[in-house]
């Protein structure tokens, strides 16, 4: 018997920032019970133009909704400043390179991009600011920007999005749960922890069972 947890999503979206907090519970909930998580990037926004301030607007009129219903924090000032462009790509291809390099470590990273992203500021869609990030949770600073520029990374990214597109998954946060090549949906979208563990309580007791 083959089990797991899939967590499709985008670092920079904003609902998956709100849901962090409960999807690491989710993730330490089911690895308590013997089954791991893979990460896989969804391709939020790619290739996008500059964004024009009324869709900066509406973009952290969003992130106040994200606050209220989820409690996470977001600096509003200095981000997104003007001619920034929201394409996601990049952001998600870091994952899949440090996904390539130490899975269990790329949970490290989406949280530091998460975190300078939403509460730094940052750029997070320039490979420089990546690669520094990458670095500070422990990968190679060299080795990560070689993968990160390669053919395969791109070719993996690219794969991750076109999986997601064709299960049909639309939204993010979404938290799927797998058995012997079986697909059962958790959540498609923002759920309190509240909700989802003891759901997930009852998928990890027939995973035992199975």
């Amino acid at each position: 018997m083959s089990a797991r947890l899939l967590y499709v999503m985008d670092p920079m979206c904003s609902w998956c920032w709100g849901f962090a907090p409960v999807a690491q519970a989710l993730i330490a909930q089911a690895h308590e019970a013997g089954i791991e998580t893979r990460l896989v990037v969804g391709g939020l926004r790619t290739g996008s133009s500059a964004l024009d301030a009324s869709t900066r607007r509406y973009i952290l009129e969003h992130w106040q909704a994200v606050t209220q219903a989820t409690g996470q924090p977001f600096t509003h000032e200095g981000a997104m400043p003007d001619g920034f462009v929201y394409d996601t790509e990049p952001a998600c291809r870091a994952l899949v390179t440090a996904r390539s390099l130490d899975e269990h470590r790329t949970w490290a990273l989406l949280a530091a991009i998460q975190r300078a992203f939403y509460q730094g500021g940052q750029d997070v869609t320039r490979a420089p600011e990546l690669v520094a990030l990458a670095e500070q949770v422990g990968f190679d600073r060299a080795l990560f920007a070689e993968r990160f520029t390669s053919a395969d990374v791109r070719a993996a990214t690219a794969a991750d999005f076109t999986w997601a597109q064709d299960l049909g998954i639309a939204g993010f946060p979404t938290l799927l749960a797998e058995r012997n090549g079986q697909l059962a949906l958790l959540t498609n979208g923002y759920q309190p922890l509240d909700s989802l563990s003891p759901l997930l309580g009852r998928w990890l007791q027939q995973a035992a069972c199975a």
